[in-house]
C-alpha cells in the first residue's frame, strides 16, 4: 500500500514537473519581447522623413510561413542605403499562432530602417487580431512621411464576418481632417484590394469614392495575390499596386518626386 502511494505521488510529481518542460498552447497568446512596433516606427519615420523632398520606400506582403526569404529580404534590404522605410501588407502569420508574430517580428526588427505591418486575413485567424495588437498595433493607422500621408487599413471584411465596420469609413472620414496642414499628398495601403472575395465589395465604389477626397491622391497598395498586379480597378486613373508574396524574393519599390510624380520597379533580391 507504501509503495503504490509513493508511486502515485512520484507519477505527481513527474507530471507537475513535466508541465514546466511543455510548452504553452500555440494560442496562449503570452507576448514576449518588444511591442507597440508600428507606433514606434512611425515616430522614426516621421523624425526620419521630416522635410524631405524625395520619399523612398519597399513594399512586401504575405511573409507566411516564408522565414528564409524573409531573412533574405533583410539582408539584402540593409544592403541599400537609399529606402526611408518599409511597408509590410500584411499576413505575417499563416494559421495566427502566436509564435508566428513573434519570429516575424524578430526577424524584421533586424532592418535598417523603420517599417509598420498591416493586418493581413490570415492574421485574424484563432486570437490572431488580438496578438497583431499587442504586438504591432492598431489595425487601421497613418502616417506621414515627408509631405505624403500613408492611410493603412484594415480591409479584410470576410474575416470579421460582416459584424465590424471593414472598411472603417469612420476612420477614413475622421484621417482626411486630421493633419491636414501637414500633407499634400496622399497614398492608401491595405492586405485585399477592393473586388477581393476578401472586401466588403457591397460598398467597393464607395470606398472608392471616398478616398478619392483625399488630397493628390496618388496609388493604393495591396497585398495578399501573392503576385504583381499593377490595375486601374476602378477605370479611374487611380493605379493600385499589388506586391508577390516574399516567397517570390521580390517587392516593390516606390520612389516619391517632388513635382507630384512617382516611380516605382520590381526589385528581384
Amino acid at each position: 500500500m507504501r509503495k503504490t502511494i509513493q508511486l502515485l505521488f512520484l507519477c505527481i510529481l513527474f507530471i507537475l514537473q513535466s508541465c514546466e518542460m511543455i510548452e504553452y498552447h500555440p494560442y496562449d497568446g503570452r507576448i514576449t519581447g518588444e511591442t507597440d512596433i508600428n507606433k514606434k516606427n512611425i515616430k522614426r519615420i516621421e523624425a526620419a522623413c521630416k522635410d524631405k523632398e524625395t520619399i523612398r520606400f519597399a513594399m512586401i506582403g504575405d511573409t507566411q510561413r516564408c522565414y528564409n526569404e524573409t531573412e533574405d529580404f533583410v539582408k539584402a534590404l540593409n544592403k541599400r542605403d537609399d529606402i526611408d522605410f518599409v511597408i509590410h501588407g500584411g499576413d505575417i502569420s499563416d494559421f495566427g499562432v502566436t509564435k508566428e508574430f513573434l519570429w516575424q517580428r524578430d526577424m524584421l526588427n533586424k532592418l535598417s530602417v523603420p517599417y509598420v505591418v498591416l493586418l493581413g486575413n490570415h492574421d485574424c485567424l484563432a486570437n490572431g487580431v488580438e496578438v497583431f495588437q499587442k504586438v504591432f498595433g492598431e489595425v487601421n493607422f497613418s502616417f506621414i512621411a515627408g509631405r505624403t500621408k500613408f492611410v493603412c487599413l484594415n480591409t479584410n471584411a470576410l474575416e470579421f464576418d460582416y459584424s465590424l465596420p471593414v472598411p472603417d469609413f469612420q476612420f477614413i472620414e475622421e484621417e482626411l481632417k486630421s493633419r491636414k496642414d501637414e500633407y499634400e499628398k496622399t497614398i492608401f495601403a491595405m492586405h485585399v484590394r477592393p473586388f477581393n472575395e476578401q472586401f466588403n465589395n457591397n460598398v467597393a465604389n464607395v470606398f472608392q469614392r471616398y478616398i478619392k477626397e483625399y488630397p493628390n491622391l496618388q496609388f493604393c497598395l495591396n497585398a495578399h495575390d501573392h503576385h504583381v498586379s499593377v490595375d486601374d480597378l476602378f477605370e479611374d486613373g487611380v493605379i493600385y499596386y499589388g506586391t508577390p508574396n516574399i516567397g517570390k524574393k521580390q517587392y516593390f519599390l516606390f520612389t516619391l518626386n517632388t513635382d507630384n510624380t512617382y516611380n516605382y520597379e520590381v526589385v528581384s533580391y
